[in-house]
């Protein structure tokens, strides 16, 4: 059994500390992934969040390279899992083997036991295999023949599905999109960026020749220094507005849970460490609100015979949701003094 050090990040870092070595590993991974800047950013948030990641699209838009990028970027344990049809729950989590030389039971551990774990097509695996990620995934270990063995930090899944509309797929079930932290779609990439990859890309794959930038002792100490991250009691309160409105909208039949507002407001606190701020606007919650709830949330068979998407059901509960009164102001806020409403700009701020 491994020594349980999941919660032990170390100390945390300095601003401008955080800020060289965040942006060391951004720079590294868009040396693979070209004009997708915030997505990379969300993904090195959820990181840093102690969180897991979701990656959903359609084949061919980089969802395997970004996951590889971005483990290949941290001087750490990293395993990579294609799940198929026929994968076993024991090739994720471990088996015990009899050993006739010691006469006893001996555990070889699975693929999950590794720093960053990269899941290529989740969804094509049985439900069966799928739960063996559950308790790794929230607890941060594994149970194997009545024993407990300790996942060390960081610990983090990045998995990646394609559609559900894409044939030979298993949706997963609620209580495993519930332990991802956030879902991110790549789209296809700008006319200059897909340019700019035929020329990078054509000859040599830059994902060879990526070395790592960070290690695992520097992400426990970035995570500490996210920790540090002060959200006052308005922002909470605004994360916990955000949470409750999925569950009272007409159009959800099931709501984000409260492990929802606890990761909401996780990865707010990472997304402003990165921005080099050591506390949280409800702006951060604002922009993080659909990647984290949307995946989350079940509509009702009108919403859904309506075509209305989850993303655009959050979208509209968060331009709705009127701010904080007594939250910092940002550039973002367009409310005119003493207005209890929100009014947004173009961006849907």
């Amino acid at each position: 059994m491994t020594t349980p050090t999941w919660d032990q990040p170390g100390g945390p870092l300095s601003s401008d500390e955080f800020r060289v070595a965040s942006e060391a590993i951004m720079a590294n991974i868009e040396q693979v992934i070209e004009g997708k800047s915030a997505t990379v950013r969300l993904a090195l948030a959820v990181l840093l969040a102690e969180g897991h990641l979701l990656i959903e699209d359609v084949p061919g838009v980089g969802k395997t390279k970004l996951a590889k990028a971005l483990a290949r970027s941290i001087d750490c344990s990293v395993r990579r899992i294609q799940f198929t049809p026929d994968l076993l729950p024991s090739d994720v989590t471990g088996v015990s083997v009899y050993n006739q030389e010691t006469r006893d039971f001996e555990f070889k551990p699975g693929a999950v036991f590794a720093n960053l774990v990269v899941g290529d097509e989740i969804n094509r695996a049985s439900p069966k295999t799928q739960s063996a990620l559950l308790e790794c995934m929230e607890e941060r270990q594994v149970t194997v023949d009545g024993t407990t063995y300790e996942l060390q930090s960081p610990f983090m899944v990045i998995a990646t599905q394609n559609p559900m509309e894409m044939e030979g797929t298993y949706p997963l079930p609620e209580a495993q999109r519930d332990r991802f932290t956030a879902r991110i779609a790549m789209g296809y990439p700008d006319p200059r960026a897909e340019l700019a990859m035929l020329g990078g890309h054509g000859a040599v794959d830059p994902l060879n020749s990526l070395r790592p930038v960070a290690d695992a002792a520097l992400v426990r100490r970035l995570i500490a220094t996210v920790r540090d991250v002060h959200a006052a009691d308005a922002v909470q309160q605004y994360a916990i507005a955000l949470v409750t409105a999925t569950r009272e909208a007409p159009e959800i039949r099931l709501g984000a849970s409260p492990r929802c507002t606890l990761q909401l407001l996780r990865t707010a606190k990472a997304v402003a460490a990165l921005e080099g701020r050591d506390y949280v606007l409800p702006d951060d919650l604002q922009a993080l609100a659909v990647p984290v709830l949307a995946h989350r949330i079940i509509p009702t068979a009108d919403a859904q015979l309506n075509r209305r998407t989850t993303d655009a059901i959050v979208a509209e509960i968060v331009h709705r949701l009127p701010l904080p009164h007594d939250r910092a102001r940002s550039p973002y806020d367009t409310r005119t003094a003493g207005d209890g409403r929100a009014h947004f700009d173009s961006r849907g701020r």
